[in-house]
C-alpha cells in the first residue's frame, strides 16, 4: 500500500512541475523563435512579407515603422488596389483614438477622470442597478473597469438598414453582437476589476457629444485627427465614398458586406497605414523639437494613458484606452491596441514609446492575421510575449498541456501495472 501511496504522490508531483514549467515557459516564451535575429529589422521584414505572401487572402496593409518613420511597407490585396492612404474600417482599435479625445477634455479641464461619467451626460443616464452608479467613472470606463457587462461587440448595420440611434443603441444595442447582452449598466462591481465593454465607449462617445455641444465625428477630426495630421482619419464616411477605401473580406478572400455603425467611437474609425504611423510618431518629440503629443495632449497625458489600469493573472493588459501588451524592458509598455470584427477585419498597432519604433498591420481576410504578426513584432522587439498571442494560442497551449498530462499518466499507469506485476 505504501508504494501505491508513493507513487501517486509522485505521480501529482510530476503533473504540478509539468504544468508550472510548461506554463511559465509559455508565458516566458522558452519554446517561442523570434521570427528574425533581434535587431536585424530587415530580416524581421522579409520573414513578415513571407507571412503575409502566404496567409493573406484579403487586403492588407502593413508598415514597420523605427524611430517614428516608416522603414518597410508591403501592401496586398485580391481586389482593388491597397496603399499607405487606404481606409480601413479597423473595428475595435477605434477605441485608442476615442480615448485620446476623451482625454484632450481631461486636459482642457473639462472631464475629471475620476467624476461619475452621469455627470457629464444630458440626453442619457445610467439605469439603476445594485450598485453606486456614481463608481462608473470616466477612468473606470477608459480601463473597462467600469463593471458594465454590455458583452458588446457590435455587428453592425447592413446597407439600407436604418442606424440605431446613439441614446437608443445605449438602452440596448439592435445590432449586439451574438451572446452580448446590448445593455449598458452597471451589472459588477465598479472597480472590482477587469471587463471588456464595447459599450462603456459609446458612452463615452456620448460623453464627448453632451461637453461639447458637437457631433462625434466633427470634434474628432477637429481636436484630434486634423491636429495630428491624420487627415484621411474619419468616423464618419460621407456618402459618396471617398476614393481609396478597402473592400470588406470574409474568411478565403469572398466578398462581404460593408457595416456601418452607431457605435462608431467603439467600432467604426476609418484610418489608414500611413494615418496610424502619425499617431505613432506623436507619441515621442519630434525631430523640429515639437513636443510628443504634439500639442493635442500633454506628454504627462500619454504617459497616464500608458500606466497600468487593469491587470488579468497577475499580468498588466489595460492603461486608459490603450492595451498592454508587454513590458518594453525601458520602464515602459509596448502598447496600442487590436481590433476584430464580423467578418474577418482584423486590425493590429503596436508602439514603443521609449525609441518610437512600432508597427500597423490592417487587414481583412483573415481573423487573425493581423495579430499575430503584431504579436511575432512584440517577441521579436523585446524577447517578451505579447499578451493577445497567450489568448490567441491559448487553445494549442492547452492542447500541449493536456498531452503532457496524458503522457506522465501513461508513464504512471505502466509504473503501477509493473509494481503490481512484481507484487504477485
Amino acid at each position: 500500500m505504501r508504494r501505491w501511496i508513493l507513487l501517486g504522490v509522485a505521480t501529482l508531483g510530476v503533473l504540478a512541475v509539468w504544468t508550472v514549467v510548461f506554463g511559465a515557459g509559455t508565458l516566458e516564451g522558452w519554446w517561442r523563435r523570434p521570427l528574425a535575429p533581434q535587431g536585424d529589422t530587415a530580416a524581421f521584414a522579409a520573414a513578415a512579407d513571407r507571412m503575409i505572401a502566404a496567409e493573406s487572402t484579403g487586403n492588407l496593409a502593413f508598415t514597420l515603422i523605427e524611430q517614428g518613420r516608416p522603414v518597410h511597407e508591403r501592401f496586398a490585396s485580391k481586389g482593388a488596389p491597397v496603399d499607405r492612404d487606404t481606409l480601413f474600417q479597423v473595428a475595435s482599435l477605434s477605441k485608442w483614438i476615442t480615448a485620446l479625445g476623451v482625454m484632450t477634455l481631461v486636459d482642457a479641464g473639462r472631464v475629471d477622470l475620476d467624476a461619475p461619467v452621469d455627470t457629464y451626460l444630458s440626453r442619457w443616464k445610467l439605469p439603476p442597478s445594485e450598485f453606486d452608479n456614481r463608481q462608473v467613472t470616466v477612468r473606470r470606463l477608459l480601463s473597462h473597469t467600469a463593471g458594465l457587462t454590455d458583452g458588446l461587440g457590435y455587428a453592425g448595420f447592413a446597407p439600407g438598414q436604418p442606424v440605431q440611434p446613439l441614446v437608443a443603441s445605449l438602452t440596448r444595442a439592435a445590432d449586439a453582437s451574438p451572446h452580448a447582452e446590448g445593455a449598458v449598466k452597471a451589472g459588477l462591481q465598479p472597480g472590482a476589476g477587469w471587463k471588456y465593454s464595447g459599450g462603456g465607449y459609446t458612452l463615452l462617445q456620448l460623453l464627448i457629444e453632451d461637453v461639447t455641444g458637437e457631433p462625434f465625428a466633427a470634434y474628432m477630426r477637429r481636436a484630434v485627427l486634423d491636429p495630428l495630421g491624420m487627415t484621411r482619419s474619419t468616423f464618419l464616411l460621407p456618402e459618396p465614398w471617398p476614393a481609396n477605401v478597402a473592400e470588406i473580406y470574409g474568411p478565403g478572400g469572398t466578398k462581404a458586406i460593408h457595416y456601418r455603425f452607431t457605435a462608431t467611437g467603439a467600432a467604426s474609425l476609418y484610418t489608414s497605414a500611413a494615418d496610424l504611423t502619425r499617431l505613432i510618431a506623436a507619441h515621442r518629440p519630434g525631430t523640429d523639437g515639437t513636443p510628443a503629443g504634439r500639442g493635442v495632449l500633454r506628454p504627462s497625458t500619454l504617459a497616464e494613458m500608458r500606466r497600468p489600469h487593469a491587470a488579468q493573472y497577475g499580468a498588466d493588459i489595460w492603461g486608459l484606452g490603450l492595451v498592454l501588451y508587454a513590458p518594453n524592458e525601458a520602464g515602459d509598455f509596448i502598447a496600442g491596441h487590436d481590433g476584430n470584427n464580423f467578418p474577418a477585419i482584423n486590425t493590429a498597432a503596436r508602439f514603443d514609446p521609449a525609441s518610437g519604433d512600432g508597427i500597423v498591420v490592417l487587414e481583412t481576410g483573415d481573423e487573425a492575421l493581423a495579430t499575430r504578426l503584431a504579436g511575432e513584432w512584440v517577441f521579436w522587439r523585446t524577447g517578451n510575449v505579447d499578451n493577445l498571442m497567450v489568448l490567441l494560442e491559448a487553445r494549442r497551449t492547452l492542447v500541449v498541456l493536456a498531452i503532457g498530462w496524458a503522457v506522465i499518466l501513461l508513464g504512471a499507469g505502466v509504473f503501477g501495472w509493473r509494481l503490481r506485476w512484481r507484487g504477485r
